[in-house]
Order: C-alpha cells, then structure tokens, then sequence
C-alpha cells in the first residue's frame, strides 16, 4: 500500500509518523501533544507540510478540506473529496502514502527532538546513519532503540 507499516492517526494514538495525516493544528487536540514532543512550533509544522506541497503532488487537492493532499488523511479512512482528487490528479493510493511517508519522514528530519534523539543514540554507540534510519521508521524513541540494536547485532 505504498507505505506498509503506516502508523494510525495522531488523534487515534499513532505516533509521530502520524504527523503526515493531520489538519491544519488550528483546534486543540492530539496533534499540539506530538508537536511539543517534535518540539515544534504549530507554524513550523504548517511551513514544513506546505512546502513539502509545493514541491510534490500533495501540493494539489484544491477540492479537499483545507485546499491541498498535504492536510489529508490516511488512505484507509473514507473520504471522497481525497479520493476525487486523487483520481483526478492520477495519483495512485500508493503514491500517494509513499508521499505521506516522504512528508512524515521531512516533519520529523526538521525537529529538533530529531537531532537530539540522533545525539542520544550515537552516545550510546549507535552509528548516526542507523540511528537516523530507525527514529524515522518507528516514529518512536523505544521501537527505534531496539530496532537499532537488532541492526547492529546482525551487522
């Protein structure tokens, strides 16, 4: 499906992953808890998704709720204004959660929990390209830590 270990929502308990599926944070909900965890302002997190809209396909989605793909859900919750744009864009669902995963990938690479997770791990002795690799596959400091260490014990 493009993205095979998508997580859930932010706002069903996804972790940070999640990110990629969410609205415009102008409303309190989960989303304001993920983004101080990213440590990230709610207009870096929109600068951030806009701009990863203007140079890819989920720039497009004028007919959606907030006028691009960008803000959009996951594949797998209904919603025919996604899922008219995507038709009419010829974008495939998998391309489409193949981008969501690239977006989610781009929140968390521009935060600063980010840098400082990568920090954590490599003084641990965590080499700095598998710490990276697993903090954006999990989306989650303990999954990603024990993935690194099964890396490492095969390596």
């Amino acid at each position: 499906m493009g993205w095979d270990n998508a997580p859930s929502h932010i706002c069903r308990g996804g972790d940070l992953r999640g990110l990629a599926f969410c609205c415009p944070p102008i409303k309190y909900c989960p989303i304001h808890k993920a983004l101080a965890i990213l440590k990230m302002s709610p207009e870096e997190f929109i600068k951030i998704k806009e701009d990863f809209g203007k140079r890819t396909k989920l720039g497009l989605g004028k007919n959606t709720c907030f006028g691009s793909l960008v803000w959009c859900c996951k594949i797998t919750k209904p919603c025919p204004y996604r899922d008219y744009e995507l038709a009419k864009n010829n974008i495939s669902p998998d391309e489409y959660m193949e981008l969501k995963k690239q977006l989610a990938e781009e929140i968390i690479r521009n935060s600063q929990f980010f840098k400082e997770a990568v920090e954590v791990f490599v003084k641990k002795g965590i080499p700095k390209d598998i710490a990276e690799k697993c903090i954006l596959e999990t989306g989650d400091l303990k999954k990603a830590y024990e993935m690194a260490i099964k890396m490492i014990d095969k390596g």
